[in-house]
């Protein structure tokens, strides 16, 4: 993943475009590009600040509703597979992946380890 240009670059950069010198010669003259210039004036005017916003999101899992009706399920069932739950979770209406239902177990600190001695 890329990383946001250093708030040294910024603030030199936004001291230039004050100074009188336009966005294409800013952006020639630090070596970026137009559209980064403009954006950090923006936010600057905007915000008050040239600090870079806040990179990536937290997905947010959508069985999270679904936690209660996945653990009963498994205490009712305690051989019961992820990719049956995932498919009585599709009965429900709820699109989820096998994977998706294993995260959600792991975060609970359930795994589906084999006994090989049954």
């Amino acid at each position: 993943m890329t990383q946001p240009y250093s708030m040294d670059l910024r603030e030199r950069a936004m001291q230039a475009l004050a100074d009188g010198a336009t966005c294409r010669q800013v952006a020639e003259r630090f070596a970026i590009s137009v559209s980064a210039v403009v954006k950090w004036s923006q936010r600057l005017r905007q915000t008050g600040s040239l600090s870079p916003a806040k990179m990536g999101t937290t997905k947010r899992s959508k069985l999270v509703n679904e936690r209660e009706f996945i653990l009963s399920r498994l205490a009712e069932h305690p051989s019961i597979t992820t990719r049956q739950l995932a498919f009585e979770l599709g009965t429900r209406g709820i699109k989820a992946s096998h994977m998706a239902v294993w995260r959600l177990l792991r975060a609970e600190g359930m795994t589906f380890k084999k006994n090989r001695a049954r």
